[in-house]
């Protein structure tokens, strides 16, 4: 099968071309699969085609679409988590976290995960393989289509490791930025951290789109290398200094700053010990501090940190010029930490 979901204009120029049909039917193609106003994304409905340029699409293999609807559920707070399924009857899961001025795409990059951080639901089953970038793409397609409105922000901080998915992950962004016409700038790639892959990360950024203007988010979870290594096991191969040094080196050759993600966890690494040291492992270049409150999950021994240690860590890192801000969890009483969708559906 052939996908047309993340071709360019001229992709899918030279497929009606192929076809014998004018070039002018590639772009209706485009400005159909792209248009979030239109829910219906086989070649079957596509009204603007000839019924026997569309039967010719089909008999040649091409399809739009191959993840399908498996589960939706709404928080309270108005967020969405999708439960899909793959062509090999696999599931993923995304989320769409929206807000007056924008809608936040949260997509998987892999069905599954390798990583085995502690905290997260994902982990518990392993990686079953990594996902195409038509996949990662169709995700915002029912998105947007659940929610009747144009994703405006894309995070990977769905289930897998982004940068062991570089080349999908890439031509994917390529299409965020210039099909679903969502600027670089609000795309952040979110990373437990791979040795040497973040530097291949930007390399290949540069050459796949140009240049490299998303964020980088780092997992980073811990403020020193003994107690990442307890909450992320992979941690034990790559340590914090040098993922310190491979940041330094991305805002370098980028322009653009890093931001660390810090989940909150009671009595692990949320004293104000561990506040003062992460503030002198980020001290001198261009860093931003995310601090997460924890989604719980059942079967994990983490809890959340207090408000009260919260606000005192906070406060510690700003105190310490640290740039930080206080991300609100989301979809709390939907199951909408990494992972606990796909989990429960598969002990169903």
């Amino acid at each position: 099968m052939k996908d047309l979901l993340g071709s360019s204009i001229k992709d899918l120029e030279n497929v009606a071309l192929d076809c014998g049909q004018a070039a002018f039917r590639g772009r209706q193609i485009y400005n159909w699969i792209y248009n979030y106003r239109n829910k219906n994304k086989n070649i079957d409905q596509i009204e603007v085609l000839p019924l026997d340029f569309r039967k010719k699409l089909k008999d040649n293999g091409f399809k739009v679409s191959e993840l399908c609807f498996q589960e939706k559920k709404f928080a309270n707070d108005g967020t969405l988590k999708l439960l899909l399924s793959t062509g090999d009857k696999e599931s993923i899961e995304c989320v769409g976290i929206p807000t007056e001025k924008r809608l936040t795409a949260c997509l998987s990059s892999q069905v599954g995960c390798p990583m085995d951080c502690k905290f997260c639901a994902t982990g518990k089953e392993g990686l079953k393989r990594s996902l195409k970038a038509s996949e990662i793409l169709d995700q915002i397609l029912f998105i947007e289509n659940a929610m009747n409105r144009k994703v405006t922000n894309i995070v990977f901080m769905g289930m897998g490791e982004p940068l062991l998915n570089i080349d999908d992950l890439l031509l994917s962004i390529r299409s965020i930025n210039e099909d679903f016409q969502i600027s670089q700038r609000k795309i952040t790639v979110s990373t437990v951290a791979i040795p040497k892959m973040i530097d291949r990360l930007s390399a290949n950024s540069f050459k796949v789109l140009g240049n490299c203007q998303f964020t980088l988010a780092i997992s980073l979870h811990a403020s020193n290398q003994k107690t990442r290594e307890m909450i992320i096991p992979s941690a034990k191969n790559y340590d914090i200094n040098n993922i310190i040094e491979d940041c330094k080196k991305f805002v370098r050759d980028t322009g653009r700053r890093v931001s660390f993600e810090y989940l909150m966890l009671n009595g692990v690494n949320d004293k104000l010990e561990h506040a003062n040291e992460l503030s002198n492992l980020l001290k001198g270049f261009q860093c931003h501090v995310n601090l997460i409150n924890y989604n719980q999950i059942d079967g994990v021994a983490f809890k959340r940190a207090s408000l009260k240690n919260l606000q005192l860590f906070q406060s510690r890192l700003v105190n310490n010029g640290i740039a930080v801000s206080l991300r609100k969890s989301r979809g709390l009483d939907k199951n909408a930490a990494c992972g606990q969708l796909r989990q429960n559906a598969r002990y169903k």
